[in-house]
């Protein structure tokens, strides 16, 4: 490290742009921790910034587009910098780079690096690489090493709610799915090294943290005594530390274990919520995407897991208009979504992923068709969470402030079911609550948020 930051002037400002999951959130909090020591500090703008890392997420549609239309808007501000003597640099990080490094350098010769989700601890020696060469690296192996292993220890706090990446990639190969090329096999962090940036983010101000992989509760790392344990033992032992909150996700159907369930009985720490994608209530879909699993093995887990732990809400993902759906296969998806009763629920349009399976199936769906089967799919969702959010009327819940409003005095926090809230006087006796849990009376409710006064 010391050998190349000779190469760096100190005091430059850094600017990331972050799309797409949390574990991208995690990724670029880390990636601003391995530029510090060469003097870069965070930036709110893109303007003025000496180097902008545009971190990437290749599951939404039209990711690449919307990377290149930024790239574009970018150039025009590099080529306005650098006459003013102020050369900017750009990288490309995450899921598109990793797929895309070649085409994003010949169509975009201008950037500076494109490197992948599990190469970025090399950044600092790609940085200057760049600075020597003027540009052109490009980085997308998988290493053989773990990239966990090279992460500097935290510089900054996440505020209260925070994310601690324990598990990633996947062995799955969904059909539609890009994250086992672009993040590769499944990878478990070891518990000592889990609790011990656990115990540092609740240093810092953490109140609740949430344990992130692509596949959460397919974790198997090893603990100290040499022993595998899997994501209930974790949650178990983070539960021990002065942490007052615990959330995971994304979870797999196929991975729920009788040990997580016994721990969303058991410690209260863990909040009363799963997020566990579905993607479709036809089996036929289901067998088509590689899901796995079954519709009646999802039910059985919801089923087994509400046994456990009467008051637990569910949230699921779904995709309508995969290649060959018919209106059958479309109608058992919304059966089950009757059947299950979700509290939340993210949806989308199937589109083509290139070097996925699915994109060269024959029998793709019209998208006037997917365009229909998503607002019915919806009008559906939706009516549940509004159903959901409505019993909470009048009910004082406990809420984590750990963000806050556009307006002076608001704040918004969730709830333990991950509802979002907010109240328009954030303060209790005086005190402002940033940053702590309070009782909250809701009053009122809509189908995306609930509103409420602290007590």
């Amino acid at each position: 490290m010391n050998a190349v930051t000779p190469h760096i002037k100190k005091d430059k400002k850094l600017h990331i742009m972050t799309w797409g999951c949390q574990m991208n959130v995690y990724d670029s909090a880390k990636m601003a921790d391995l530029l510090a020591p060469l003097g870069f500090g965070l930036s709110d703008e893109a303007q003025g910034a000496d180097l902008v890392i545009l971190n990437t997420c290749h599951i939404r549609e039209k990711a690449a587009d919307k990377m290149f239309s930024e790239l574009g808007r970018l150039h025009k501000q590099q080529k306005q910098e650098t006459v003013a003597n102020r050369p900017k640099m750009i990288g490309v990080a995450g899921c598109v780079a990793q797929a895309e490094g070649e085409q994003i350098m010949a169509r975009a010769p201008y950037v500076d690096m494109v490197f992948g989700p599990q190469t970025y601890h090399r950044l600092p020696e790609m940085v200057a690489k760049a600075v020597r060469n003027k540009g052109g690296v490009i980085d997308t192996d998988f290493p053989i090493e773990s990239k966990f292993d090279f992460l500097p220890t935290e510089t900054a706090g996440q505020g209260p709610s925070a994310f601690l990446s324990v598990q990633e990639g996947c062995d799955k190969f969904c059909t539609f799915c890009v994250v086992p090329y672009t993040r590769g096999a499944e990878y478990s962090r070891p518990v000592s090294a889990i609790l011990a940036e656990a115990q540092r983010l609740i240093d810092s101000g953490a109140k609740e943290i949430t344990l992130l992989g692509q596949n959460v509760n397919a974790y198997h790392g090893a603990a100290e005594n040499g022993q595998i344990c899997g994501l209930g033992q974790l949650i178990e032992a983070v539960a021990k530390l002065d942490v007052t909150r615990i959330r995971y996700t994304t979870s797999h159907p196929k991975d729920m274990d009788d040990a997580l369930m016994a721990a969303h009985r058991d410690i209260e720490k863990l909040m009363p919520f799963m997020h566990l994608p579905v993607q479709s209530g036809s089996n036929i879909m289901l067998e088509a995407m590689n899901r796995k699993h079954t519709r009646d093995d999802y039910l059985r887990v919801i089923e087994a897991t509400r046994k456990a732990t009467p008051h637990i809400a569910f949230s699921s993902d779904f995709i309508v208009g995969f290649p060959n759906e018919s209106d059958k296969d479309f109608e058992d998806t919304l059966q089950l979504i009757r059947d299950v009763n979700f509290a939340q629920a993210y949806s989308f349009k199937y589109s083509e992923r290139p070097g996925t399976p699915a994109a060269s199936m024959a029998g793709q769906i019209p998208e006037d068709v997917k365009t229909a089967r998503l607002a019915a799919l919806q009008e559906l969702l939706f009516s549940q969470q509004r159903s959901f959010n409505e019993g909470f009327i009048g009910k004082t819940i406990p809420v984590l402030f750990d963000r806050h409003g556009k307006l002076d005095g608001q704040l918004l926090g969730r709830t333990p079911h991950m509802q979002s809230l907010y109240v328009q006087d954030g303060t209790r006796n005086g005190q402002g609550m940033f940053g702590q849990i309070a009782n909250v009376k809701i009053n009122h409710v809509t189908t995306n948020s609930l509103e409420g006064v602290i007590v």
